[in-house]
């Protein structure tokens, strides 16, 4: 058997936490590839060292200088060096990066050193060996990862090397320099070696114990999922839930690898399994979570006898596409379309998009809504209960709270409403009272 054990940030911040994850990974012999993250922050006045990075960046680019910042981040891994009693010397690493600052200045480049960094000392800890992801992850020239090439490399790694710590959140560009993913990414870069190297499990550590029905922010105490699907991941992280890269699944889907997500605080406590499929068990809630996202604005475009017009949908489609706006969803009528868009694309682009479409779309009336906020209710169960949407819409009314709009997919595993951005944490608590609350006896 084989585990690809990917840690986060929080799970490698200091030298206690260092201790807990070579527990962890010396208690299973099958715990073979370890992927970690950059030193995040166990409380809240510690600096994520990424967030230390991107301040590195920004004063490098200006020519400023950056002496006091680089000893910042040279302290927080000394601090786990001395705390561990390790005898590695990072020293000339970071001379490296110093000298990489006057001469080869990519973000990309600066950021991956975190988890670059981080990767070394675990190596060193754990008595490991140590792979740069610059000779195992490619990335084409679109941005993409390049499975072929990635995938010959990790199974030629695996075939002569165990007990192996690739650091998470980049690889190697088309361009033979570094390529970062997305933040979070070092969720994508376990799920790709786990693929890669044909593992029977996929375990995420992070914070938390698994993966929980609702925002604990929002819902006091909400229960834990136990068993989730792929899709399911998808749909709650995509829509707000951030225990896991929504991108991650990809990856293991095709061999159906399994994720776990576990608490490196807690690893006595069994997590949440993502997984290919699960049947239907009618004592389970019909959902299985609900998640939401603020800041969203909705354009609307009137005009009559519009979906005799072939043309018009592609045309209004053209104009978001000109101005690299995205629409998250698209609800319609027989005379109207509405286009539901995250504000952080519209800023600065409201009024010459609402020209265009003027102009090259010529509808009747055209107007936009701001304030708007997307409620995601996710259950695979849902497809096969009656009445699921009439309840969410009577709790709602119930409440008091108004719906803008409804959404749903073709798999029928979701359903989205849209709601005024007071009504957000509201709408949530609500619904999953309805669903999961026990009635009184």
């Amino acid at each position: 058997m084989t585990i690809v054990a990917k840690f986060g940030g929080s799970s490698l911040a200091n030298a206690s936490q260092f201790e807990k994850v070579k527990n962890i990974v010396l208690s299973n012999p099958e715990r073979k590839y370890i992927v970690p993250s950059a030193p995040g922050r166990v409380h809240k006045d510690e600096q994520k060292v990424t967030d230390l990075l991107i301040l590195l960046y920004d004063l490098a680019v200006r020519n400023l200088n950056t002496r006091e910042i680089l000893l910042m981040i040279k302290d927080r891994y000394q601090a786990i060096i001395q705390d561990l009693e390790l005898s590695i010397d990072l020293s000339q690493e970071f001379e490296t990066i110093e000298k990489n600052l006057l001469s080869d200045l990519t973000l990309d480049y600066v950021l991956s050193r975190g988890e670059y960094l981080n990767g070394k000392l675990l190596a060193h800890y754990l008595g490991y060996e140590f792979m740069d992801p610059m000779e195992l992850i490619y990335f084409l020239p679109d941005g993409r990862v390049d499975g072929k090439r990635t995938y010959a490399a990790l199974d030629a790694m695996a075939k002569e090397h165990q007990k192996v710590v690739i650091p998470g959140f980049y690889g190697c560009g088309a361009d033979g320099k570094v390529k970062t993913f997305s933040r979070g990414g070092s969720d994508i870069t376990g799920s790709i070696i786990a693929c890669g190297v044909s593992a029977n499990l996929y375990e995420n550590w992070t914070d938390v114990t698994g993966f929980l029905a609702a925002d604990p922010r929002i819902v006091d105490k909400p229960h834990q999922i136990n068993f989730i699907t792929y899709p399911e991941l998808r749909e709650l992280s995509y829509s707000g839930a951030s225990i896991l890269h929504e991108e991650a699944v990809f990856p293991v889907t095709n061999k159906g690898i399994p994720i776990e997500i576990r608490n490196t605080n807690a690893p006595e406590e069994e997590g949440t399994y993502i997984i290919q499929d699960i049947l239907d068990d009618p004592k389970e809630p019909p959902i299985t979570g609900v998640a939401g996202r603020k800041n969203f604005s909705v354009i609307n475009l009137q005009k009559i006898r519009m979906s005799q017009d072939l043309s018009f949908l592609r045309k209004a489609l053209t104009v978001f596409e000109a101005n690299d706006v995205f629409p998250e969803h698209i609800p319609s009528s027989i005379d109207s379309l509405s286009f539901i868009i995250s504000d952080s694309y519209l800023e600065n682009k409201r009024e010459r998009i609402i020209s265009e479409l003027k102009t090259f779309c010529a509808p009747d009336e055209i107007s936009i809504s701001s304030g708007i906020a997307l409620v995601t209710i996710v259950g695979r169960n849902m497809k096969n209960r009656v009445g699921i949407s009439s309840k969410i819409f009577t709790t709602l009314a119930d409440n008091n709270i108004n719906i803008q709009m409804i959404v749903q997919g073709a798999s029928e595993i979701n359903i989205i409403i849209g709601v005024r951005e007071e009504d957000f944490a509201p709408a949530q608590k609500v619904i999953y009272e309805a669903f999961f609350q026990k009635e009184p006896k």
